[in-house]
């Protein structure tokens, strides 16, 4: 290179590059100081302090919600009748039946129609006195001491009833034994007749053996002694479902 044209680029200025001016006494006097520094720091310490410490807003109260109350009346109970004296009751007065007299025995019922299939009951012989026994004098060869009629006609004891015939039952044979007994002045049977037969002669000869053997008697009694007397008795077979 030529060295005057060196020179002279020397000294021309480059518009490009810009000249660096000092710095301004203003900007040269302004330092930080470290006491500064720590003031500023203790400040902001301060603060943050204030915000972590500081006590939080107090919540807003909810005011507490009404409460319903509701008045009930007690239920008056309606005061209970006094219990009324009971009344005694009274109970009629039952009169006793009026005594019938004596009635006829019934007539002699048909023979009932027996069934195989069922089993027949057991038999029971019912003697049907009367309230007050006919009396009948004696028609075939009276006693000459018999009274013709006794002031106390004889009446009936505990007498045992006439065995049912074991055949009878089984016939199924039911009727009425009208006997005619001579009673003598100590209550024994002295003799019998039969007046009406049952139909059966088996329920008969029941009857009149039973009658013969063990029957007793309250004599009829005439001027306050005993004495004989006849009386008629009705013995009645009945098969009882």
């Amino acid at each position: 290179m030529n060295p005057s044209l060196a020179a002279a680029l020397t000294q021309q200025p480059n518009p490009r590059v810009e000249r660096s001016h000092p710095a301004s006494p203003a900007f040269r006097q302004t330092h930080i100081s470290p006491a500064a520094l720590v003031g500023v720091t203790l400040a902001h310490a301060g603060l943050l302090g204030l915000l972590v410490f500081m006590p939080k807003a107090p919540e807003p109260l909810t005011p507490p919600r009404p409460l319903m109350v509701s008045l009930v009346q007690p239920k008056i109970e309606a005061p209970r009748p006094e219990p009324q004296p009971t009344q005694p009751v009274v109970k009629p007065v039952v009169k006793p039946p009026p005594v019938r007299a004596a009635t006829p025995a019934p007539a002699p019922l048909p023979r009932p129609v027996i069934k195989a299939s069922e089993p027949t009951p057991a038999p029971v012989a019912e003697v049907s006195p009367p309230p007050a026994p006919a009396i009948e004098v004696a028609q075939a060869a009276p006693s000459p001491a018999q009274p013709a009629t006794p002031a106390h006609p004889a009446d009936y004891l505990a007498n045992p009833k006439p065995p049912y015939p074991a055949l009878s039952k089984r016939l199924g044979e039911e009727g009425t034994v009208r006997l005619n007994i001579l009673v003598t002045p100590d209550g024994s049977v002295a003799q019998l007749e039969l007046l009406e037969s049952s139909g059966h002669p088996r329920l008969d000869r029941s009857a009149m053996a039973t009658v013969r053997s063990q029957w007793k008697f309250e004599p009829a009694r005439q001027g306050g002694r005993a004495v004989a007397a006849w009386v008629v008795v009705p013995i009645q077979f009945t098969l009882r479902s």
